[in-house]
């Protein structure tokens, strides 16, 4: 399953939300070193109740606007 994602990094609090085909994504770490990534990585196998080796960032490690795939779902 490919998804579209919109981060919003140094957020107040995590959360995942749905509008139209998009997932918008707070994050509470910072975008420094890849922390973001491993951190929405995380975020999305716990909501989608997968392994975090099943996800992986098709496109977008440097921006806000990332396609993921999802493996095994």
């Amino acid at each position: 399953m490919i998804i579209k994602v919109k981060v919003k990094p140094n957020s107040k609090e995590d959360s995942i939300k749905q509008e139209g085909g998009i997932y918008k994504i707070n994050l509470k770490e910072r975008a420094e070193e890849g922390r973001a990534n491993i951190e929405l990585i995380k975020l999305l196998a716990k909501h989608f109740k997968i392994s975090s080796s099943n996800i992986r960032i098709k496109s977008g490690l440097t921006s806000k606007n990332k396609i993921i795939e999802i493996k095994n779902r």
